[in-house]
């Protein structure tokens, strides 16, 4: 059975930081990633990374200030969010797919979502 547990939100003040963990068992994708959603606002690509960590992309929107990671031993996916900016809110969700996935249609299982709130 596959799961994907994320965690790591939070309540924070503009400009402070955040990591993100998700949690992988069951099998192993092409990629691993995030994406968000706002109150309101569609859900949206946030940043992708490949099983082997050596192909990442990134929104424009975080790019800079966010930094996708993985750790093979523990199956782990970090997000690593920098300068956060109250534009950040929204429900985190992370992501697999067996493709190198930047679009929702391509997602194969999601985690559950953590909620992260930055205040300005």
């Amino acid at each position: 059975q596959v799961r994907l547990v994320d965690s790591g939100g939070g309540l924070v003040q503009a400009g402070g930081s955040l990591r993100l963990s998700c949690a992988a068992s069951g099998r192993t994708f092409t990629s691993y990633g995030w994406f968000r959603q706002a109150p309101g606002k569609e859900r949206e690509f946030v940043s992708v990374i490949n099983w082997t960590g050596e192909t990442k992309y990134y929104a424009d929107s975080v790019k800079g200030r966010f930094t996708i990671s993985r750790e093979n031993a523990k199956n782990t996916v970090y997000l690593q969010m920098n300068s956060l900016k109250p534009e950040d809110t929204a429900v985190y969700y992370c992501a697999a797919s067996m493709a190198i996935m930047n679009r929702i249609d391509q997602v194969d299982n999601w985690g559950q979502g953590t909620q992260v709130t930055v205040s300005s």
